[in-house]
């Protein structure tokens, strides 16, 4: 994997002048590095990213982008602490992350709704509701979000909300199919079409319905200290992640193509690409029922926030449960779209 700290080093460095392949009456122009961190293994989300970098559209930006490959540590910790300039993540990563003093700040909206989902085998008839999960066991992937999120959706159906939780990360998904755990969480833009490519049968309960706040899921952001520095470069960035994903809906099946030349070690299932895409775009995830791309909504937005300050989630940079609301305003900003 590529040395982050020689990385960190270039950040800011400015390549060598290059030709624009816009048109444009400008024949040169000085091309800037930028580098953005993703959140998990090279997946649909991120397709507006690569699209943009194999279309050119950073490059008539006057942007060389660099996509530095998931790792073990985190997008957010990498864009916090200046080793990556953007970074997909997760809006409670960033929620929890910056409250505990990260530096970070949403810019982007990869997507316009919760794409997550609570999923059981359809074979479990005596699941009926929410209410049925007590007493039952999930697989979970180890973070305080997941029982807050399961136990209001027991909860708010008129149950007590209590369950048995077995951490078991990825492999949570092989242990709902064979039987060992009872119910869990996937992506249903993702493990959940991987499931239905396979023929596996599930059934879900989709969070929004049962008291959680509808969020984003994903986001793209910055540090602070890297927008103050660079707002300009900032807003071309973000401009041209926007075309990209604006072609993925538009053209989906070269965006895909792309996606799938660009890592063709990662991404050997084109069905699992394709029909992935197709759910972000049909589901009005990637654009919203109004056309939405990118932006985020600040009702939903404030609606997380004060749902997770709410469940005690939030802790400042000593630990401690935050008990006074933050200006989750501060957390966000569409100004990079204009």
């Amino acid at each position: 994997m590529t040395d982050l700290t020689r990385r960190q080093a270039l950040l800011l460095t400015l390549a060598a002048s290059v030709p624009l392949a816009t048109g444009s009456s400008r024949s040169f122009a000085a091309t800037q590095k930028v580098t953005v961190a993703l959140d998990w293994t090279v997946n649909t989300n991120h397709i507006g990213l690569f699209v943009a970098r194999e279309k050119g559209f950073y490059r008539e930006a006057g942007l060389e982008v660099d996509i530095v490959p998931y790792s073990d540590t985190g997008a957010g910790t990498l864009v916090a602490n200046r080793v990556a300039d953007f970074g997909i993540n997760g809006t409670i990563s960033l929620f929890t992350q910056k409250t505990a003093g990260a530096d970070l700040k949403a810019v982007y909206a990869v997507v316009q709704s919760e794409t997550g989902r609570l999923v059981f085998n359809a074979a479990r008839s005596e699941i009926k509701s929410p209410k049925d999960l007590d007493g039952l066991t999930y697989g979970g992937f180890g973070s305080a979000w997941e029982n807050a999120l399961i136990s209001t959706i027991i909860r708010h159906d008129g149950g007590k909300g209590d369950f048995e939780t077995v951490t078991l990360g990825t492999s949570a998904y092989e242990a709902l199919a064979n039987g060992s755990v009872d119910f869990t969480l996937e992506v249903s833009t993702w493990e959940g079409v991987e499931a239905e490519l396979k023929g596996v049968k599930q059934r879900s309960f989709v969070y929004a319905d049962y008291g959680v706040p509808d969020e984003h899921t994903t986001l793209i952001s910055s540090s602070e200290a890297f927008l103050q520095s660079n707002p300009q470069l900032a807003s071309s960035f973000i401009q041209a992640t926007r075309r990209g994903y604006q072609f993925a809906v538009d053209h989906p099946e070269e965006a895909a193509t792309l996606l799938i030349a660009a890592n063709k070690d990662a991404l050997t299932n084109p069905a699992l690409i394709q029909t992935s895409l197709k759910a972000l775009i049909d589901g009005h995830y990637l654009r919203g029922q109004d056309g939405t791309i990118g932006i985020m909504d600040p009702a939903k937005m404030e609606a997380i926030g004060s749902y997770l300050l709410a469940a005690g989630i939030l802790h400042d940079a000593d630990g401690k449960v935050v008990a006074q609301r933050p200006d989750f305003v501060g957390y966000f900003s569409n100004g990079y779209l204009r």
